[in-house]
Formats: structure tokens, sequence, C-alpha cells
């Protein structure tokens, strides 16, 4: 079992001498390495050398995923290209990535911090887990399957997509634990009822993230299988999952602080805020190679608080997160912003500029369903041309967002016309 006790307990004043070490190191290798970073901390007057420690962290700029994306694909590497052994992308609200690159040392790290991650849940060497992320430019498969194997679980890329030869793997090959979003593991716990193999599994314990959930989901999760569900928290332009997990206790996520320095910060002056305070999640990431950032803001709405837990960590918790401070969807473990379906349906002209989003949680499955309202000239009664007209927009959805969504045209002027700052989202779920 992997329980980094040098670094999990480490008292809080040996930590803060570390991160200062490491905050110091981190800002002179970005001005050296990142024309962005040398620029931005020029602009405000800022060298290197004007930051001792963890105390004039507030000194430095922050960073937003709006320059990740103006520095698409690789503008923020620190690292010449022939360094990065991976890269990971999530999709953003134009529709261009935000691509993150990993060294050698970074794969390592990471692989080091999802297995802490696994070793709160209890997860040892004599478990089987299923990774049932998915695998490919999304963090969450590859990044799960490495922290197991550095644990020295038998491991099973399971992925994502069919359901039934997942339970069918899980009850032959006897797995203990499995990894994936929470509400795809409550799905899959109808479908093990319904074929009467409760009895028949051996899973003991659920590593759960990618999306927001509630304690209540956490408890629903463990009743209807008898298991353990654990909270891992984490976000590709920091690192993936990893950064932060909940032990046993459940009295908040620890946060790996030795590679992932928090803040949190106020949503309308982003001043630090104290413990307890509720505000926007903010990380600098203290060890990373390939791409190393400053105070990038997750907008995640959380609070922290410090003190030794239950488990006798004494890293930094954070507690579940009330939501975001931007506008961005998580449907099934994938980021949807509303404007990536906008940019979708201007592109068709049969379509108005108008539209309405329904998310859901249906068979305890995350739901899209889009209302488009078609344009005068194209609405008909006929069945042929709906259906035509139905999948060219799901296709151009689809394409946007990586994501199939259940399509419903709507009559011309149907939707609500709004004065002030448009409606566009009904979101069902009631997640916070």
């Amino acid at each position: 079992m992997i329980w980094n006790k040098e670094m999990e307990c480490m008292s809080r004043d040996k930590m803060t001498e570390l991160q200062s070490e490491r905050l110091v190191k981190l800002v002179n290798y970005v001005y050296n390495n990142v024309e962005f970073y040398k620029k931005k901390m020029q602009a405000i007057g800022l060298k290197p050398s004007d930051i001792k420690g963890v105390e004039d962290l507030y000194k430095l700029p922050f960073t937003t995923k709006d320059d990740l994306r103006d520095n698409y694909p690789f503008g923020l590497f620190a690292v010449p290209k022939s360094k990065i052994v991976r890269v990971h992308a999530s999709s953003g609200t134009t529709g261009k990535a935000t691509v993150v690159g990993y060294t050698k040392n970074d794969i390592e790290a990471w692989a080091e911090c999802v297995a802490r991650c696994f070793s709160m849940a209890g997860i040892s060497n004599d478990d089987i887990i299923q990774v049932a992320y998915g695998y490919g430019l999304f963090t969450g498969g590859l990044g799960a399957h490495y922290g197991a194997e550095k644990i020295g679980a038998m491991t099973v890329p399971m992925s994502t997509g069919n359901s039934k030869k997942l339970i069918t793997m899980m009850t032959d090959f006897q797995a203990t634990a499995i990894a994936c979003t929470p509400s795809y593991l409550l799905h899959l716990s109808e479908l093990i009822k319904e074929e009467d193999l409760l009895s028949t599994i051996k899973l003991k314990t659920a590593i759960c993230g990618a999306e927001p959930w509630t304690e209540e989901m956490r408890k629903q999760i463990e009743s209807s299988l008898n298991i353990s569900a654990f909270d891992i928290y984490g976000l590709s332009e920091v690192m993936g999952p990893g950064v932060a997990c909940d032990c046993k206790y459940h009295k908040g996520l620890h946060i790996c602080e030795d590679h992932f320095l928090p803040e949190i910060v106020d949503s309308k002056t982003k001043q630090p805020l104290g413990d307890n305070q509720l505000g926007e999640l903010v990380f600098t990431t203290l060890t990373k190679e390939g791409l190393p950032l400053i105070r990038y803001n997750t907008k995640d709405l959380t609070e922290m608080y410090h003190g030794t837990c239950d488990c006798g960590r004494t890293s930094v918790r954070i507690g579940k997160f009330k939501g975001r401070a931007d506008d961005m969807l998580i449907i099934r473990g994938v980021n949807v912003f509303p404007s990536q379906i906008e940019a979708a349906l201007v592109g068709l002209e049969e379509v108005s500029a108008h539209y309405h989003i329904i998310v859901d949680r249906i068979n305890n499955l995350d739901t899209l369903e889009i209302q488009v309202e078609v344009k005068e000239e194209y609405f008909t009664d006929e069945i042929r041309s709906i259906e035509t007209l139905t999948k060219k927009i799901a296709h151009a959805v689809n394409q946007a967002l990586g994501l199939n969504a259940k399509i419903k045209l709507v009559e011309p002027k149907s939707l609500t016309r709004f004065e002030g700052k448009s409606v566009h989202v009904t979101d069902k779920r009631k997640l916070y």
C-alpha cells in the first residue's frame, strides 16, 4: 500500500518550507522557459527574485483557461517537444482544446499522486481494479490506470461504452475495485441488480470522479452495491485525477500539496480567503515540468481547511464542490459549454440562434436534450425531413462536444426571448 507518510503527515511548518523552496524554483523555471510568464511578470514589474516563499504567492499573476487556449497548442510548454512523452487535452468554449504536455517525470509524479489517492481508499496490490473512465485525450482513463499499476493492483482497462461486458468481466475477474464516474456506477448498480449478480460480484471499493456529486449520491452508491465509495478530484490543466481524494472519514479531500499549492480566492475580488470560506479554487503546480502553471484558477467553488484529519494526514483539505464560477456543465464526465452548442448550431442554415439545453439524470445517467428552433422556411410536418434535419443537428453537436444529445425540433419563435441576459440551460440534476 502506498501511503507517503513523510508528505501526507508532514508538519505545517515543514510543508510550508518545502512549498516555498519549490515555488521559488518554479518561478525561476517559468520565467526562463515560458515566454508567456516572462512577459506577464515583466508587465507588472515582478522579478523572480521578488518571490521568497509562499507568503509572496499573491504577488504572482493568475493563469486562466483562456490563456491556454490563446497559446494553443504548445505555447505554454516549458520544455522542447522532444521532452514531452504524452499529451492530453480537454475541450473548451470555442471548440479549441486546452492541451497539456507531460514529461517522463510528470507521468511518474502523476502516477504517484493517483496511487496515494487509491491508497486513501484502502486499495493495495491485492486488489483487482477496473478502470471505467474513458481512455484517450481525456485524462481519466490513463491517469487512473497508471496509478493503479503504481500501487501494484491488477488493472483491467475497461474504459466506457459496454456496460454488460464490464459487468461480465467484473464477475469473471472478481474485481474488487472500480474507477469511474459516480453516475455511471449508479447505472451499473441497476444493471447488476437486474441480472441478480449482487451476491456474485466481489466489489469492495469505488473511486469516483470527473463530475460533481453529492454526499447523498455517495451513500446511495454504497448502499446499492454494499461497497465504500471515494471522491477523487483533478483536472487536466493541473495534472488529471489525483490532485486530491477523500479518505475513509469523508471529511474533505486531501490535496497532494507537495505537488499542488492550493488557494481559495474571492470570486469577485480574487483576493485570498481563509479557511472555511467559499471561493474559487486556485492551484500552482510546484513540480510539473511540461506545463507548469502559476495560480491557475479552476473556477471550482469550494472551501479549504487545515488541521490533522482523523486518518492522521495533515495535508490541507477541500470540501465538496458547490458549483462553478462559470457556466460549464459536466455531463457524463465531459466538459460542456453552451457556447460550444451555439457554435455548432450557428453553422446550420436551417435553424435559428435560439436554443435551450435541458440536462437531467435518468436511470442514473446524465442526459442532454437540446431544443432547437427551426427557421420558418424549413419548418415542416414531413416526417422524413424532420428525421433528416434532426440527424444533421445531432451530428454537428456530437462533432463539437464528443457527446451524443437528444435533439428536439421546435416551432419558429416558440422559445422564450429575454430582454436581459438569456438563460440557455435548465439543469434538473440538482447536484448542489
